[in-house]
């Protein structure tokens, strides 16, 4: 009888130990963090002219992620009314998801805001 016998050799255990860490250490930095998750939470998206506009919400200041990539920081300014952030060129204000970006004067209503859902 035919016997038929692999010559390659069988993996050791500290290399499949290996392996499998580095998959876990990887399958782990997909992760959120807590901070991320947390941000996450004062975090909205909208659409601006068509094009997605992300905000977050911090401590005294929004930072807006425009559809190009540019990043903006508008800082808190007192409103007798829902919450108002400037930056001397650019002003967002509004209440809950009811929000307008003001340029050059020219207010834009803020469409479709939502909680921030990531891109599939």
């Amino acid at each position: 009888m035919w016997s038929i016998r692999s010559t390659s050799p069988r993996p050791r255990p500290a290399v499949v130990g290996a392996v499998a860490a580095a998959f876990v250490f990887v399958a782990c930095g997909n992760l959120p963090s807590k901070e991320e998750l947390e941000a996450g939470k004062n975090t909205i998206s909208c659409q601006l002219a068509g094009e997605r506009l992300v905000i977050r919400f911090d401590a005294g200041e929004a930072r807006l992620l425009m559809a190009d990539g540019e990043r903006i920081t508008l800082y808190q300014i007192p409103s007798a009314s829902g919450a108002r952030y400037s930056n001397g060129t650019l002003e967002l204000r509004g209440k809950s998801m009811e929000l307008q970006l003001i340029r050059n004067g020219i207010a834009t209503q803020l469409a479709d805001c939502q909680p921030y859902a990531p891109p599939k």
